[in-house]
Protein backbone atom coordinates (compact mmCIF):
# COMPACT_ATOMS: atom_id res chain seq x y z
CA UNK A 1 0.00 0.00 0.00
CA UNK A 2 1.44 3.38 -1.09
CA UNK A 3 1.65 6.13 1.62
CA UNK A 4 -0.13 9.31 0.35
CA UNK A 5 2.25 12.28 1.36
CA UNK A 6 -0.06 15.59 2.30
CA UNK A 7 1.43 18.78 0.49
CA UNK A 8 1.40 21.62 2.81
CA UNK A 9 -1.18 24.56 1.05
CA UNK A 10 0.83 26.78 -1.12
CA UNK A 11 1.51 30.55 0.19
CA UNK A 12 -0.77 32.96 -1.16
CA UNK A 13 0.20 36.59 -1.11
CA UNK A 14 -3.05 39.42 -0.56
CA UNK A 15 -2.98 42.90 -1.23
CA UNK A 16 -5.42 45.44 -0.36
CA UNK A 17 -6.45 49.07 -1.87
CA UNK A 18 -7.51 50.81 1.55
CA UNK A 19 -10.16 52.95 1.56
CA UNK A 20 -12.88 54.55 4.17
CA UNK A 21 -15.44 52.54 4.25
CA UNK A 22 -14.34 49.35 1.72
CA UNK A 23 -10.79 48.08 1.25
CA UNK A 24 -10.38 45.51 -1.65
CA UNK A 25 -8.21 42.33 -1.84
CA UNK A 26 -6.87 40.11 -4.53
CA UNK A 27 -5.20 36.80 -3.68
CA UNK A 28 -2.08 35.96 -5.60
CA UNK A 29 -0.20 32.57 -5.39
CA UNK A 30 3.93 33.15 -5.45
CA UNK A 31 3.99 32.38 -9.00
CA UNK A 32 1.98 35.35 -10.03
CA UNK A 33 -1.73 34.10 -10.92
CA UNK A 34 -4.72 35.41 -9.58
CA UNK A 35 -7.24 33.35 -7.48
CA UNK A 36 -9.65 36.07 -6.23
CA UNK A 37 -10.84 39.11 -5.88
CA UNK A 38 -13.57 40.54 -3.50
CA UNK A 39 -14.63 43.88 -1.53
CA UNK A 40 -15.24 44.20 2.59
CA UNK A 41 -16.28 46.67 4.42
CA UNK A 42 -13.75 48.68 6.61
CA UNK A 43 -15.03 47.44 9.61
CA UNK A 44 -13.56 45.08 12.73
CA UNK A 45 -16.57 42.61 10.68
CA UNK A 46 -15.16 43.16 7.93
CA UNK A 47 -11.35 43.06 8.73
CA UNK A 48 -12.29 38.95 10.39
CA UNK A 49 -14.51 38.19 7.26
CA UNK A 50 -11.11 39.18 4.76
CA UNK A 51 -8.89 36.78 7.23
CA UNK A 52 -11.22 34.26 6.58
CA UNK A 53 -11.70 34.59 3.31
CA UNK A 54 -7.79 34.43 2.59
CA UNK A 55 -7.89 30.77 4.82
CA UNK A 56 -9.71 29.58 2.28
CA UNK A 57 -6.72 29.68 -0.39
CA UNK A 58 -3.76 29.03 1.83
CA UNK A 59 -2.15 28.15 5.15
CA UNK A 60 0.13 31.12 4.81
CA UNK A 61 -0.16 34.44 3.89
CA UNK A 62 1.20 38.04 3.15
CA UNK A 63 -0.53 40.70 2.91
CA UNK A 64 0.52 43.72 0.82
CA UNK A 65 -1.64 46.89 2.42
CA UNK A 66 -2.13 50.35 0.77
CA UNK A 67 -2.45 53.53 3.26
CA UNK A 68 -1.21 51.87 6.62
CA UNK A 69 -0.60 54.72 8.25
CA UNK A 70 -4.07 56.09 7.53
CA UNK A 71 -7.48 54.03 5.47
CA UNK A 72 -5.18 50.74 5.93
CA UNK A 73 -4.52 51.28 10.07
CA UNK A 74 -7.17 49.94 11.43
CA UNK A 75 -6.42 46.87 9.30
CA UNK A 76 -2.82 46.52 9.27
CA UNK A 77 -3.55 46.73 13.41
CA UNK A 78 -5.85 43.92 13.49
CA UNK A 79 -3.42 41.76 11.13
CA UNK A 80 -0.07 42.51 13.33
CA UNK A 81 -2.40 41.67 16.15
CA UNK A 82 -3.70 38.32 14.84
CA UNK A 83 -0.12 37.50 13.98
CA UNK A 84 0.36 37.94 9.96
CA UNK A 85 3.05 39.00 8.13
CA UNK A 86 2.16 42.53 6.54
CA UNK A 87 4.11 44.58 3.85
CA UNK A 88 3.56 48.48 3.13
CA UNK A 89 2.81 49.06 0.06
CA UNK A 90 3.00 52.90 -1.47
CA UNK A 91 0.34 53.86 -4.02
CA UNK A 92 0.63 52.96 -7.53
CA UNK A 93 2.30 56.12 -9.60
CA UNK A 94 0.37 57.68 -12.11
CA UNK A 95 2.26 56.40 -15.09
CA UNK A 96 1.04 52.70 -14.18
CA UNK A 97 -2.31 54.07 -13.77
CA UNK A 98 -2.78 55.64 -17.03
CA UNK A 99 -0.95 52.51 -18.84
CA UNK A 100 -3.19 50.18 -17.08
CA UNK A 101 -6.38 52.01 -16.07
CA UNK A 102 -7.43 52.62 -12.41
CA UNK A 103 -9.97 50.21 -10.20
CA UNK A 104 -9.66 48.92 -6.68
CA UNK A 105 -9.10 45.17 -8.09
CA UNK A 106 -6.20 46.52 -10.48
CA UNK A 107 -4.75 48.69 -7.54
CA UNK A 108 -5.05 45.69 -4.73
CA UNK A 109 -3.09 43.45 -7.62
CA UNK A 110 -0.56 46.07 -8.51
CA UNK A 111 0.40 45.92 -4.31
CA UNK A 112 0.51 42.01 -4.30
CA UNK A 113 2.91 41.45 -7.46
CA UNK A 114 5.13 44.68 -5.75
CA UNK A 115 6.01 41.86 -2.97
CA UNK A 116 6.31 39.29 -5.43
CA UNK A 117 8.58 41.69 -7.25
CA UNK A 118 10.59 42.59 -4.03
CA UNK A 119 9.31 46.42 -4.11
CA UNK A 120 7.39 45.90 -0.89
CA UNK A 121 10.17 45.24 1.59
CA UNK A 122 9.09 47.19 4.49
CA UNK A 123 6.98 46.50 7.57
CA UNK A 124 4.76 48.60 8.59
CA UNK A 125 4.78 50.80 11.57
CA UNK A 126 3.01 49.71 14.69
CA UNK A 127 -0.20 51.63 15.80
CA UNK A 128 -1.24 49.62 19.26
CA UNK A 129 1.15 51.57 21.69
CA UNK A 130 2.64 54.30 23.77
CA UNK A 131 4.22 55.78 20.69
CA UNK A 132 0.81 56.28 18.90
CA UNK A 133 -0.94 58.38 21.43
CA UNK A 134 2.27 60.26 21.61
CA UNK A 135 1.38 60.80 17.43
CA UNK A 136 -2.41 61.55 18.62
CA UNK A 137 -1.41 63.96 21.22
CA UNK A 138 1.25 65.74 18.96
CA UNK A 139 -1.31 66.20 16.09
CA UNK A 140 -3.40 67.87 18.35
CA UNK A 141 -0.80 70.24 19.85
CA UNK A 142 0.21 70.97 16.15
CA UNK A 143 -3.30 72.25 15.47
CA UNK A 144 -3.64 73.98 18.23
CA UNK A 145 -0.13 75.94 17.66
CA UNK A 146 -1.55 76.88 14.42
CA UNK A 147 -4.44 78.27 15.24
CA UNK A 148 -2.57 80.26 18.06
CA UNK A 149 -0.56 81.83 15.08
CA UNK A 150 -3.19 82.24 13.12
CA UNK A 151 -5.41 84.39 15.95
CA UNK A 152 -1.94 86.20 17.08
CA UNK A 153 -1.49 87.23 12.98
CA UNK A 154 -5.41 88.27 12.84
CA UNK A 155 -5.51 90.57 16.07
CA UNK A 156 -2.34 92.26 15.09
CA UNK A 157 -4.35 93.24 11.12
CA UNK A 158 -7.33 94.05 13.22
CA UNK A 159 -5.34 96.55 15.40
CA UNK A 160 -3.62 98.15 12.13
CA UNK A 161 -7.38 98.59 10.65
CA UNK A 162 -9.40 99.25 14.04
CA UNK A 163 -10.28 102.89 13.99
CA UNK A 164 -7.97 105.62 15.76
CA UNK A 165 -9.66 106.04 18.79
CA UNK A 166 -9.05 102.36 19.47
CA UNK A 167 -5.85 102.18 18.89
CA UNK A 168 -4.84 104.95 21.10
CA UNK A 169 -6.16 102.82 24.26
CA UNK A 170 -3.32 100.39 23.44
CA UNK A 171 -0.28 101.82 24.57
CA UNK A 172 1.86 98.30 24.86
CA UNK A 173 4.13 96.96 22.67
CA UNK A 174 4.52 93.53 21.69
CA UNK A 175 1.72 91.39 20.60
CA UNK A 176 1.22 89.41 23.85
CA UNK A 177 1.12 92.47 25.88
CA UNK A 178 -1.52 94.25 23.57
CA UNK A 179 -3.74 90.76 23.23
CA UNK A 180 -3.93 90.84 27.15
CA UNK A 181 -5.14 94.17 26.98
CA UNK A 182 -7.52 93.53 24.06
CA UNK A 183 -9.19 91.12 26.14
CA UNK A 184 -10.11 93.48 28.84
CA UNK A 185 -12.17 95.24 26.32
CA UNK A 186 -15.78 95.39 26.74
CA UNK A 187 -17.76 96.07 23.70
CA UNK A 188 -21.44 97.22 23.89
CA UNK A 189 -23.08 94.34 21.76
CA UNK A 190 -26.38 96.91 21.42
CA UNK A 191 -23.90 99.17 19.38
CA UNK A 192 -22.26 96.83 16.60
CA UNK A 193 -23.47 98.62 14.34
CA UNK A 194 -20.83 100.90 14.95
CA UNK A 195 -17.08 100.16 13.77
CA UNK A 196 -15.46 101.05 17.32
CA UNK A 197 -17.59 98.62 19.43
CA UNK A 198 -17.27 95.54 16.69
CA UNK A 199 -13.59 96.01 16.73
CA UNK A 200 -13.94 95.71 20.59
CA UNK A 201 -15.71 92.64 20.30
CA UNK A 202 -13.20 90.85 17.32
CA UNK A 203 -9.97 92.45 19.40
CA UNK A 204 -11.95 90.48 22.78
CA UNK A 205 -12.32 87.52 21.21
CA UNK A 206 -9.41 86.91 19.30
CA UNK A 207 -7.61 87.47 22.50
CA UNK A 208 -9.93 84.95 24.49
CA UNK A 209 -8.93 82.61 21.51
CA UNK A 210 -5.41 82.82 21.82
CA UNK A 211 -5.74 82.60 25.70
CA UNK A 212 -7.46 79.45 25.72
CA UNK A 213 -5.18 77.53 23.54
CA UNK A 214 -2.29 78.84 25.44
CA UNK A 215 -4.13 76.98 27.87
CA UNK A 216 -4.87 73.78 26.09
CA UNK A 217 -1.03 73.93 24.29
CA UNK A 218 0.61 73.91 28.07
CA UNK A 219 -1.22 70.87 29.20
CA UNK A 220 -0.96 68.91 26.24
CA UNK A 221 3.04 70.03 26.79
CA UNK A 222 2.21 68.47 30.12
CA UNK A 223 1.03 64.98 28.97
CA UNK A 224 3.79 64.81 26.14
CA UNK A 225 6.25 65.77 28.56
CA UNK A 226 5.24 62.79 30.12
CA UNK A 227 4.38 59.86 27.59
CA UNK A 228 8.06 60.94 26.09
CA UNK A 229 9.92 60.91 29.41
CA UNK A 230 8.15 57.31 30.51
CA UNK A 231 9.51 55.64 26.34
CA UNK A 232 12.38 57.50 25.82
CA UNK A 233 14.11 58.68 29.33
CA UNK A 234 17.55 57.75 27.33
CA UNK A 235 16.68 59.98 23.91
CA UNK A 236 15.19 63.24 26.26
CA UNK A 237 18.77 62.71 28.22
CA UNK A 238 20.65 64.00 25.18
CA UNK A 239 22.02 67.76 24.76
CA UNK A 240 19.16 69.86 22.44
CA UNK A 241 16.55 66.87 22.62
CA UNK A 242 13.32 67.96 23.95
CA UNK A 243 10.55 66.51 24.49
CA UNK A 244 8.93 68.08 21.58
CA UNK A 245 12.21 66.76 19.24
CA UNK A 246 11.99 63.39 20.88
CA UNK A 247 8.60 63.03 20.03
CA UNK A 248 9.10 63.91 16.53
CA UNK A 249 11.64 60.87 16.50
CA UNK A 250 9.27 58.44 17.70
CA UNK A 251 7.05 59.59 15.43
CA UNK A 252 8.85 58.93 12.54
CA UNK A 253 10.51 55.38 13.83
CA UNK A 254 7.64 53.98 14.74
CA UNK A 255 7.14 52.25 18.05
CA UNK A 256 8.47 48.96 16.10
CA UNK A 257 11.90 50.68 15.41
CA UNK A 258 13.38 47.37 14.34
CA UNK A 259 11.98 47.88 10.59
CA UNK A 260 14.42 49.89 10.15
CA UNK A 261 17.79 47.60 9.88
CA UNK A 262 20.20 50.06 9.95
CA UNK A 263 20.95 53.89 11.30
CA UNK A 264 21.55 54.67 7.94
CA UNK A 265 18.12 53.49 6.81
CA UNK A 266 16.71 55.54 10.15
CA UNK A 267 19.19 58.74 8.64
CA UNK A 268 17.75 58.52 5.32
CA UNK A 269 14.36 58.34 6.73
CA UNK A 270 14.93 61.54 8.26
CA UNK A 271 16.45 63.03 5.27
CA UNK A 272 19.90 63.00 6.64
CA UNK A 273 21.25 60.69 4.13
CA UNK A 274 24.30 61.62 2.09
CA UNK A 275 24.29 61.83 -1.59
CA UNK A 276 27.16 62.38 -4.46
CA UNK A 277 26.49 65.73 -6.03
CA UNK A 278 30.23 66.04 -8.02
CA UNK A 279 30.19 67.01 -11.22
CA UNK A 280 33.68 68.32 -13.30
CA UNK A 281 36.53 69.55 -10.19
CA UNK A 282 33.87 69.44 -7.73
CA UNK A 283 33.56 66.90 -5.40
CA UNK A 284 31.22 66.98 -2.65
CA UNK A 285 28.14 65.69 -0.74
CA UNK A 286 24.91 66.88 0.02
CA UNK A 287 21.59 65.66 2.15
CA UNK A 288 18.67 64.48 0.40
CA UNK A 289 15.73 66.18 0.23
CA UNK A 290 13.48 63.44 0.79
CA UNK A 291 12.48 61.61 4.26
CA UNK A 292 10.05 62.87 6.71
CA UNK A 293 10.52 66.61 6.75
CA UNK A 294 9.60 67.18 10.32
CA UNK A 295 12.30 64.78 11.33
CA UNK A 296 14.87 66.76 9.76
CA UNK A 297 13.45 69.78 11.25
CA UNK A 298 13.77 68.45 14.44
CA UNK A 299 17.66 67.20 13.68
CA UNK A 300 18.31 71.14 12.48
CA UNK A 301 17.24 72.49 15.51
CA UNK A 302 19.26 70.03 17.65
CA UNK A 303 22.52 71.27 15.42
CA UNK A 304 21.49 74.74 16.37
CA UNK A 305 20.83 73.79 20.04
CA UNK A 306 24.54 71.58 20.15
CA UNK A 307 25.99 74.65 18.70
CA UNK A 308 25.40 77.07 20.95
CA UNK A 309 25.42 74.79 24.00
CA UNK A 310 27.85 71.69 23.68
CA UNK A 311 31.35 72.84 23.57
CA UNK A 312 32.01 69.48 21.87
CA UNK A 313 30.12 70.23 19.26
CA UNK A 314 31.28 73.86 18.91
CA UNK A 315 34.97 72.27 18.82
CA UNK A 316 34.10 69.76 15.95
CA UNK A 317 32.84 73.17 14.13
CA UNK A 318 36.00 75.32 14.32
CA UNK A 319 38.26 72.11 13.37
CA UNK A 320 36.27 71.19 10.53
CA UNK A 321 35.56 74.71 9.13
CA UNK A 322 39.57 74.83 9.93
CA UNK A 323 39.45 72.27 6.87
CA UNK A 324 38.01 73.70 4.44
CA UNK A 325 34.71 72.91 5.00
CA UNK A 326 31.54 75.46 5.03
CA UNK A 327 29.53 75.73 7.71
CA UNK A 328 26.49 74.50 5.92
CA UNK A 329 28.78 71.01 4.95
CA UNK A 330 29.70 70.89 8.94
CA UNK A 331 25.69 71.07 9.94
CA UNK A 332 25.30 68.42 7.34
CA UNK A 333 27.64 66.36 8.86
CA UNK A 334 26.40 66.87 12.62
CA UNK A 335 22.83 65.81 11.43
CA UNK A 336 23.51 62.89 10.22
CA UNK A 337 26.08 62.38 13.23
CA UNK A 338 22.73 63.12 15.68
CA UNK A 339 20.58 60.66 13.65
CA UNK A 340 22.87 57.86 14.65
CA UNK A 341 23.02 58.62 17.56
CA UNK A 342 19.60 59.39 17.62
CA UNK A 343 18.34 55.61 16.56
CA UNK A 344 20.63 53.72 19.14
CA UNK A 345 19.24 55.84 21.60
CA UNK A 346 15.47 54.76 20.03
CA UNK A 347 16.78 51.09 19.99
CA UNK A 348 17.74 50.93 23.74
CA UNK A 349 14.63 53.21 24.73
CA UNK A 350 12.17 51.15 22.94
CA UNK A 351 13.49 47.52 23.43
CA UNK A 352 10.78 46.90 26.44
CA UNK A 353 8.21 47.49 23.54
CA UNK A 354 9.47 45.36 21.10
CA UNK A 355 9.71 42.31 23.07
CA UNK A 356 5.89 41.98 22.61
CA UNK A 357 5.61 42.66 18.99
CA UNK A 358 8.18 40.45 18.05
CA UNK A 359 6.28 37.93 19.42
CA UNK A 360 3.02 38.11 17.62
CA UNK A 361 5.02 39.47 14.08
CA UNK A 362 7.00 37.25 11.75
CA UNK A 363 10.59 38.03 10.80
CA UNK A 364 11.04 40.27 7.36
CA UNK A 365 13.76 39.52 5.17
CA UNK A 366 16.94 41.96 6.15
CA UNK A 367 17.37 44.67 3.21
CA UNK A 368 19.61 46.81 5.77
CA UNK A 369 21.27 49.89 4.09
CA UNK A 370 25.06 49.68 3.67
CA UNK A 371 26.78 53.11 4.80
CA UNK A 372 28.39 54.65 1.97
CA UNK A 373 31.56 55.15 3.83
CA UNK A 374 31.92 58.95 3.18
CA UNK A 375 32.77 61.47 6.31
CA UNK A 376 28.83 62.02 6.16
CA UNK A 377 28.46 58.65 7.32
CA UNK A 378 30.32 58.32 9.98
CA UNK A 379 34.28 58.07 8.45
CA UNK A 380 37.30 58.52 10.31
CA UNK A 381 37.05 62.03 10.69
CA UNK A 382 33.55 62.45 11.44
Amino acid sequence: MTATTVQPQPAVVVGVDAHKDTHHGVILTTTGQRLADRQFEATSAGYRQLRDWVREFGAEAVFAVESTGSYGAGLTRYLLDAGHEVREVNTPHAHAKARRGKTDALDAEAAARKVLAGDAIASPKTSSGAVESIRMLTVARNSAVKARSVALVQLQSVLVTAPASLREQITVTGIRRQAAVCGKFRPDIARLSDPVQAAKLTLKTLAQRITELDTEIAALDSHLETLVADVAPTLVSRTGIGAGHAAQFLITAGQNVQRLHSEAAFARLCGAAPIPVSSGRTDRMRLHRGGDRQANRALHMVVVVRLRFDQRTIDYMRRRRAEGLSKKDVMRCLKRFIAREVYHDLRTDLAPLIEPLNAISRAIPDTTVESCGTLLCGGSKC
